[in-house]
C-alpha cells in the first residue's frame, strides 16, 4: 500500500500564490504517475496537474502558465506551485498517485487539502 500525506494548502487572495506538498510512503516503488486533482463544490473532480517517473507534464487547460509541478524522486515527494491564483481554483486538491505512466487510473488518493482563494 501508498500513504499521501498532503499540506500547503490555505486561504489566499487572489492573484497570490500557494505550494502544495504530497509525500508518498510504503510500495513507492510501484509509483509512476503523480499528482493533483481538485473538487469545487457542486462540480466533478478535474485532473489538474500530472508528471510521471520520466519527467512528462500533463496539465489542464485552465491553470497552464499559472501551476507548475515538480517531483522529488528522492523524498517521494510531488509539488504544485500555483501562482495568480483566481477565485475559481478554490476548491480540495486530492493528491494521487497511479502505477502507470498517466494519472487518469488513480491507484491512491490523499485526503485532500483546502485552497480557498478569496477576491
Amino acid at each position: 500500500q501508498v500513504q499521501l500525506v498532503e499540506s500547503g494548502g490555505g486561504l489566499v487572495q487572489a492573484g497570490g500564490s500557494l505550494r502544495l506538498s504530497c509525500v508518498a510512503s510504503g510500495r513507492t516503488f510501484s509509483i509512476n504517475a503523480m499528482g493533483w486533482y481538485r473538487q469545487a463544490p457542486g462540480k466533478q473532480r478535474e485532473l489538474v496537474a500530472a508528471i510521471n517517473s520520466g519527467g512528462s507534464t500533463n496539465f489542464a487547460a485552465s491553470v497552464k502558465g499559472r501551476f507548475t509541478i515538480s517531483r522529488d524522486n528522492a523524498k517521494n515527494t510531488v509539488y504544485l506551485q500555483m501562482n495568480s491564483l483566481k477565485v475559481e481554483d478554490t476548491a480540495v486538491y486530492y493528491c494521487a498517485v497511479s502505477t502507470t505512466d498517466t494519472l487518469m487510473i488513480v491507484a491512491r488518493w490523499g485526503q485532500g487539502t483546502q485552497v480557498t482563494v478569496s477576491s
